[in-house]
C-alpha cells in the first residue's frame, strides 16, 4: 500500500512539473475559467453530429458558474440510433465549488448527479453512486481546467468519483474552426479512456474518445 502511494505521488508530482513547464497552471487558488464561453463540433467519421458549448458568467470578485450544454445525435437516414443530451452547471463561490449539478439523456436513459457545500464538504449524490464527501480536490468532468489533470474527478453525469490515470502525450496541431491550433495531449486510462488537449494558453482545445460501436469521435473547437 505504501508503494502505491508512493509511486501515485511521484506520477502526480512528476504531471505537475511537465504542466507547470508546458505552462499549463496549477496552483491552489480556484482556477479562473477564459474570459469567453468554449463551443465545439463533435465531429463522427468526418461528419459533424453535434455540439459541446461551455458558458462562463463571472458572479462577483472571484466567483463564477459555469454551464455546459451538449447535444448529439446520429441517426441512420430517419432513425436515430444515438440520440445524447447533457446539461451541467457548477458554481464557484469563494474559491471553492459551492454547488454542481447535471441532467443527461443518453438514449432515453436519465442520468443525473447534484452536488452542495456544507460545513463538511461537498456532498455528491447521483443515479451511479452511493452518496459522499467528495475529496477536498476534487473536480468536475467538464474539463475546462487543466488542473483536472491532477485530482480526483466527479463525473457529471452520474455523480461517481473516478481517478483515471493521466499520461502527458507530447504536442500535436488541431484543427479548428480559427486555424490549426498547438496544444498538448493527455491520455486518460483506467476509469476514464480518451485524450485531451489543451491549448499554449492552457484553455481545452480537443477531446476524442472511443465510441460505442469502435468509431472514433473527436471535438473540434469553434
Amino acid at each position: 500500500m505504501h508503494d502505491a502511494r508512493t509511486a501515485l505521488g511521484r506520477r502526480r508530482l512528476c504531471l505537475a512539473a511537465l504542466a507547470a513547464g508546458c505552462g499549463l497552471g496549477v496552483g491552489a487558488a480556484a482556477p479562473m475559467p477564459p474570459a469567453t464561453g468554449l463551443s465545439f463540433r463533435i465531429v463522427r467519421h468526418g461528419s459533424p453530429i453535434g455540439t459541446h458549448s461551455v458558458e462562463f458568467t463571472r458572479t462577483g470578485d472571484g466567483d463564477f458558474d459555469v454551464r455546459v450544454t451538449v447535444d448529439a445525435r446520429v441517426s441512420l437516414g430517419p432513425i436515430p440510433l444515438v440520440a445524447y443530451k447533457h446539461r451541467a452547471h457548477e458554481s464557484w463561490r469563494g474559491g471553492k465549488i459551492a454547488a454542481l449539478e447535471g441532467q443527461t439523456d443518453r438514449n432515453g436513459r436519465h442520468l443525473w448527479m447534484a452536488a452542495d457545500r456544507s460545513a463538511a464538504g461537498l456532498q455528491v449524490r447521483g443515479s451511479g453512486t452511493d452518496p459522499y464527501i467528495a475529496p477536498e480536490d476534487a473536480l468536475p468532468t467538464t474539463y475546462w481546467t487543466t488542473r483536472l489533470l491532477q485530482v480526483p474527478m466527479i463525473g457529471t453525469q452520474d455523480g461517481g468519483l473516478v481517478h483515471p490515470h493521466v499520461a502527458p502525450a507530447g504536442t500535436e496541431t488541431l484543427d479548428s474552426a480559427g486555424g490549426p491550433v498547438r496544444a498538448h495531449r493527455f491520455d486518460l486510462s483506467g476509469d476514464l479512456t480518451f485524450a485531451l488537449w489543451y491549448d499554449m494558453a492552457s484553455v481545452w482545445a480537443g477531446m476524442q474518445f472511443s465510441a460505442a460501436d469502435g468509431s472514433i469521435v473527436h471535438y473540434e473547437r469553434l
